[in-house]
């Protein structure tokens, strides 16, 4: 497991970027101090001595230093060791849905960018909790597994979007069906499905499903995003989409269905909006469930990486140091930076 203990300093890495840009404009204006001197090429043959590779290496050496002394500063370390230990919570398993549909701006920014920004804020609250994320829309897919590994949840939480999933459509069912076979078989734990969608469900038995659901012992709770008053759905390029007679889809938040479908699944209906009242309600739900042990594997023990990084960047640094601007008068027969006529 590799981490950085002081990631803030990472920012520094863009200095990197300001040090290029600066150099660019020193090189365009030795081009244009050149040309106002003579012709640029008499000027080069009146001074032989000066390397422009030689320079360009100096530069490229001080970057890399720079780089690697940020590495360094950011502590990188790697899990060295690593234990299981036993935690008290809950499973839990997200279902979003990334059907075009979630695009709509009736909640702000989108349905789906408000999803997410709810699921990061759910994922503070789930320190000693297992958890897995599904994504889905006319087909379900596990997105990951059932972990206590939070990082890399948000990392994929990030990246999720209606590109993901070829067949479009909502098929709230397949979610639930595939949410159901992540879980462990330990009876001890509280389970539960949190499933955010707009409840447009083309597919039919979500009900079904959720009952199905019920009687494995799984609460089934439903966050439905957007508005009964719908939105239109934008669409790459701009505009919106539209049917086959070119009127403009309209995309409503099904409230009747989400309430029908968490009520077989022994859960709660919850709509989001643009306010926190949907994820406290949801937290307080989630706590109500059966707690059980739970093992996790973590690591106890991290070795530090940075003098590598040290040794690196100083070591670009005596370069730097070392390599010349000018060919030295003494070796200038060696011929290391030029091309062989």
């Amino acid at each position: 497991m590799f981490r950085f203990e002081s990631p803030q300093y990472l920012w520094l890495l863009l200095l990197l970027a300001v040090l290029a840009i600066v150099r660019l404009f020193v090189l365009r204006s030795k081009r244009k101090a050149y040309k106002r001197i003579g012709d640029p090429q008499l000027v080069r043959q009146m001074t032989p001595m000066l390397s422009n590779k030689r320079t360009l290496l100096k530069f490229i050496l001080l970057l890399a230093g720079i780089f690697f002394l940020i590495i360094a500063l950011a502590r990188p370390q790697l899990g060295s060791k690593f234990s299981r230990e036993k935690r008290n919570g809950i499973e839990i398993m997200i279902a979003l849905d990334v059907s075009n549909s979630m695009n709509a701006t009736d909640v702000k920014p989108s349905r789906l960018e408000k999803s997410k920004l709810l699921i990061e804020n759910l994922l503070d609250n789930f320190t000693t909790d297992k958890l897995g994320m599904i994504v889905f829309a006319g087909k379900a897919y596990v997105q990951l597994p059932m972990t206590n590994d939070f990082v890399s949840a948000r990392m994929l939480l990030s990246e999720s979007s209606p590109q993901m999933i070829p067949v479009q459509g909502t098929d709230i069912a397949a979610a639930i069906d595939m949410a159901m076979q992540c879980f462990s078989t330990n009876t001890t734990i509280g389970k539960a499905i949190v499933l955010i969608t707009d409840g447009e469900n083309h597919e039919g038995e979500a009900e079904k499903m959720a009952k199905k659901a019920k009687r494995a012992g799984i609460n089934v709770f439903i966050l439905g995003v957007g508005s009964e008053q719908g939105a239109p759905i934008p669409v790459e390029g701009g505009g919106y989409m539209a049917d086959r007679q070119g009127n403009t889809v309209v995309t409503r938040l099904n409230t009747a269905m989400c309430q029908a479908v968490a009520t077989a699944g022994n859960g709660r209906y919850i709509h989001v909006d643009n306010t926190r009242q949907a994820q406290e309600r949801l937290n307080n739900d989630l706590e109500r469930l059966q707690h059980g042990e739970t093992e996790s594997v973590v690591y106890s023990e991290y070795a530090e990486q940075f003098p590598l990084f040290v040794i690196l960047s100083l070591a670009c640094f005596l370069a730097e140091m070392f390599v010349w601007e000018m060919r030295n008068p003494l070796l200038r027969r060696i011929k290391v930076f030029d091309k062989k006529k």
